[in-house]
């Protein structure tokens, strides 16, 4: 299950990563370091895009959610067209291999699909499941810093 990193307004979901605002202990520390590392991360591409796409540095309160994914998606697209295209026009292309296909078993019985739902919303929604989330995301990014740092 993926998560998103969020401040403290967020409630405690499985799928919701919070700040460390009070670090206490080395392994909080870093991971609280690299939580708003992320965060910066995050923020100054966003400002990049807004310095090259007007639309996204202007309000967004009156757009529809579905309408400023689609923004956002082409600006980013756009972007990285603009990137691909300022690159060494004779360096070498890969040739990329075929993705293998996946298989998916639809499932037709409404009541199964509404169950696995309930199951889904249930299991994001676990508090425990935060926590050991964390803990857990804290435990590798303290391995990683180690590792690297050697």
């Amino acid at each position: 299950m993926g998560y998103y990193l969020a401040d403290s307004i967020y409630p405690k979901w499985a799928t919701l990563v919070q700040t460390i605002h009070d670090p206490r202990g080395p392994k909080k520390k870093l991971f609280a370091m690299k939580q708003e590392a992320c965060r910066k991360d995050v923020e100054r591409a966003f400002g990049v895009l807004q310095s090259r796409f007007a639309i996204v540095a202007g309000p967004a309160r009156l757009w529809r959610k579905e309408i400023l994914h689609d923004i956002m998606t082409s600006c980013i697209i756009m972007h990285n067209m603009i990137i691909e295209d300022e690159r060494d026009v004779n360096a070498t292309i890969k040739d990329r291999g075929e993705e293998p296909t996946m298989e998916l078993e639809m499932v037709v019985d409404a009541d199964v699909r509404f169950q696995e739902f309930l199951d889904r919303h249930k299991k994001i929604k676990d508090k425990d499941a935060h926590n050991e989330l964390r803990n857990a995301l804290i435990e590798h990014l303290c391995d990683e810093y180690v590792n690297s740092q050697s």
